[in-house]
């Protein structure tokens, strides 16, 4: 019975059709009646293997073989860090292609969804356009802007073929030690949940459209909030400190009708996240009315306890490195034990399919090839280039040393961060972990200030050649890439610190130490502590990770604009100001920042 997936396609709908013939109800109101209908019908005919399938979220190439997909009744596949589906677009949409083919060649022919961490732009594909990270959208506070990233992001991800991305991170972050600082957009619940608000629209739009994707906030709940910034660590506040301070993000993300939210790796009185029913089900899903996914974070059934993230109301768990098989079996087992309900498994089903229906895929389950010539687009370019001009937060600008004349004689520019896209972007750009190399497409600093320059610019990109003779130096310092726990300072895998590496000191010195006016610009995903080096500067600039368009950095830096970022993150001191659990912009502390959050500097008119 509809073995053939055409058949199949037709089916609901035809099901369905008298539905639409009740003109009393609303129009939005019967679309959801409707998919709710739909997804009734469907569950109904649905085994316990295909209901665990639908549950299962895999890595392609490295977790299926070949037919696990039809097989194995797979719901969801994603792509990180490893194989590409290939060099192209179209190479990519083909790979995802074939495995939507395969779904929609099973019995019940249910469409896939496949996800990305696309959490700056598509950046998992080299050439895509790549935004500033949320950090320095944050700078920005420009809910339209972010808003037009996150539809450009949408339409980039499914150009390349996806459907899902697992973004915006709505953390709120209270010490800079976390390696995902930038991820999230501020320390002000407030401007966090504006921000929210504006990606969520931004990503989804009319959720149906085949420009856009379903979005997902993450990681619920507290996972910037841990004691020292250890990623997955403890997160010791209070219950109503977690209500008032982190809570309200995810709130807006749920009136906005958000497809996915991920839950964490953290703790919370010892409790792993993804197994807090009291969170997950009660507040998320009860208090709050949200009706999606929840979905797991990496392994979360084999690291937190297996059946017990189940029953705390996860309902699509990542069956990735080798869990796929181990899932599927103890889910099943559970079951047949009473350890897990069958209700709890048709709610997470119901919430899986409500998405899938919702986002048109039984209708149109391919991507679009005429969407691939709109990757890394001029037009998206330029959108990223505002962004990064308007991420820019100027905190020091002695005897107005900005914004640097055109036609100045001499510039000197120095640092490896001024020549290579792949430092000025931090992690989740091309690779996981980022890349330390230039990338397709982008622009560097240095091609920016030799653009915007008419004058002599040399590049001293180690401070070694000593062109004492300049009228000006433009330093480009800051942190190498990094993501997850890879970036918490303090973690035994790295040497991350708050403060600027000794080479990068030894940068700003050589040329401030010989009176050349000097200019700062920091590459970083956090809040520094640059004490010293502010002081040595004539002018200093946080510049975060903006991305592709780096020569957005120069353009501000010689007036072509003006600064407009304001500090999303309060700027610490010293590092004594990191002693306790949490960081100097925690609001319970008496620490005086070096700058307040909302601080920023901007030319005079």
């Amino acid at each position: 019975m509809f073995k053939k997936v055409q058949k199949y396609r037709f089916f609901i709908p035809l099901i369905f059709t008298v539905i639409s013939c009740n003109k009393t109800v609303d129009v939005k109101e019967d679309k959801n009646i409707i998919i709710e209908k739909k997804v009734d019908s469907l569950l109904k005919m649905m085994t316990i293997d295909e209901k665990i399938g639908q549950m299962t979220q895999v890595r392609h190439f490295w977790d299926i073989s070949k037919n696990d997909v039809a097989t194995k009744f797979i719901g969801s596949v994603i792509h990180t860090q490893g194989v590409n589906p290939g060099e192209t677009a179209i190479e990519w949409q083909n790979k995802f292609i074939k495995l939507q083919k395969e779904a929609l060649s099973t019995r019940l022919g249910i469409p896939l969804l496949f996800g990305v961490d696309a959490v700056h732009g598509q950046n998992t594909f080299n050439g895509a356009t790549i935004f500033p990270h949320n950090i320095g959208l944050g700078a920005t506070a420009n809910e339209k802007l972010v808003k037009e990233i996150a539809a450009i992001t949408a339409l980039e991800a499914q150009a390349t073929g996806f459907n899902w991305v697992f973004s915006p991170c709505v953390a709120i972050p209270y010490n800079e030690k976390w390696g995902r600082v930038y991820e999230a957009f501020s320390e002000s619940t407030e401007l966090t949940s504006k921000l929210t608000k504006a990606s969520i629209k931004g990503h989804q739009g009319n959720l149906s459209n085949s420009k856009t994707v379903m979005a997902t906030a993450k990681h619920f709940i507290g996972d910037g909030a841990t004691e020292f910034g250890v990623e997955g660590g403890e997160t010791s506040l209070t219950n109503t400190e977690i209500i008032e301070k982190l809570l309200t993000p995810y709130k807006v993300a749920v009136n906005e009708k958000v497809g996915a939210v991920m839950a964490s790796f953290n703790t919370i009185k010892g409790a792993a996240m993804h197994a807090n029913k009291a969170y997950l089900t009660d507040t998320l899903k009860t208090k709050m009315k949200f009706d999606g996914i929840v979905v797991s974070d990496w392994k979360g059934f084999s690291r937190f306890g297996k059946n017990n993230i189940i029953n705390a109301g996860v309902d699509m768990v990542m069956a990735v490195d080798g869990d796929l098989n181990y899932f599927q079996k103890e889910v099943k087992k559970a079951i047949d034990s009473n350890v897990v309900s069958m209700s709890r498994i048709n709610d997470a089903v119901k919430r899986i399919l409500r998405q899938k229906f919702r986002l048109g895929l039984f209708e149109n389950p391919f991507p679009n090839k005429n969407f691939i010539s709109k990757i890394g687009s001029f037009r998206h370019r330029k959108v990223a280039k505002q962004a990064v001009r308007e991420s820019l937060v100027l905190l020091k600008n002695h005897n107005d040393v900005l914004p640097i004349n055109k036609k100045t004689n001499k510039i000197v520019v120095v640092g490896e961060h001024a020549n290579n896209s792949g430092l000025q972007s931090g992690g989740w750009t091309i690779n996981w972990q980022g890349t330390k190399e230039n990338y397709k497409g982008a622009t560097t600093i240095l091609d920016g200030i030799k653009k915007q320059s008419t004058g002599n610019v040399v590049y001293d990109k180690n401070a070694t050649s000593k062109h004492f003779d300049a009228d000006v130096a433009i330093i480009v310092v800051g942190e190498v890439p990094y993501a997850e726990f890879f970036g918490d300072v303090g973690h035994e895998s790295n040497k991350l610190t708050l403060n600027l590496t000794k080479e990068h000191k030894r940068y700003i010195k050589t040329y401030a130490d010989k009176d050349v006016k000097t200019v700062v610009v920091l590459i970083s995903g956090r809040p520094l502590v640059v004490t010293n080096q502010i002081k040595k500067s004539n002018a200093f600039v946080a510049a975060w990770l903006p991305g592709s368009e780096g020569d957005g950095v120069a353009e501000v830096l010689f007036g072509d604009y003006n600064f407009k970022g304001k500090l999303p993150h309060s700027w610490p001191n010293s590092l004594a100001d990191f002693k306790g659990k949490y960081g100097p912009n925690f609001w319970d502390n008496n620490i005086k920042p070096l700058y307040p959050f909302g601080y920023g500097l901007t030319y005079k008119n």
